[in-house]
């Protein structure tokens, strides 16, 4: 048995989660993209926009890779949080490019540094600031894998649509009836054990 290339490995986790998240906005209108669905804001697109973001500074900027890639919505006058969103002027196209962009950057790094390279991160506090390409690849898997979470929920709240890709919906198998059913024994349980608590 042959070892497990470490960045084989990783890159394959870390590509699924990015699939994953720009598959979600597949057959949306330029308004259920931008949407937000929760108190806080989440919006499909402005999670795509957030993780660009966050891979050209975790996976290229950190390693004294810079892109090039202007993102004004990080400037000292820039709205805080403009990375989490995306404004009337920045296309669905534009943000999507943005992130292929990005992780062709990112991957670049990847595989052009060892993992025990390490870099600093600017905007962690001095003397805590140091990070091998290990931990940074990790880091971007997990928060990226975290949001296409979010935008698994904003979806299916949305529409209905569950799933990692087209081929996988990632759910047990079951009709509108079955969920139905299935949904309503599970409000049952969480009353009943709100009557026991």
């Amino acid at each position: 048995m042959t070892p497990p290339d470490a960045k084989a490995d990783l890159h394959r986790y870390l590509q699924s989660a990015r699939d994953a998240l720009v598959w979600k906005l597949d057959g949306l209108s330029e308004y259920d993209v931008r949407r937000p669905f929760t108190p806080t804001g989440t919006n499909l697109l402005g999670l795509v926009k957030h993780v660009a973001t966050m891979e050209l500074g975790y996976l290229g900027d950190v390693f004294g890779r810079p892109s090039g890639e202007p993102l004004p919505w990080l400037e000292n006058a820039a709205e805080t949080n403009g990375d989490m969103w995306a404004t009337a002027d920045e296309s669905r196209a534009f943000v999507v490019d943005l992130y292929h962009r990005a992780w062709a950057h990112a991957d670049a790094t990847i595989e052009a540094l060892p993992l025990e390279t390490t870099g600093r991160v600017p905007w962690w506090p001095a003397g805590k600031d140091e990070v091998t390409l290990h931990h940074a690849v990790v880091r971007v898997i997990a928060d990226t894998q975290r949001h296409a979470g979010h935008a698994d929920i904003v979806r299916e709240l949305m529409d209905g649509a569950v799933g990692m890709n087209a081929e996988n919906d990632s759910v047990m198998p079951g009709d509108a009836a079955w969920w139905e059913d299935y949904r309503a024994r599970l409000e049952r349980a969480a009353r009943d054990a709100d009557k026991n608590g």
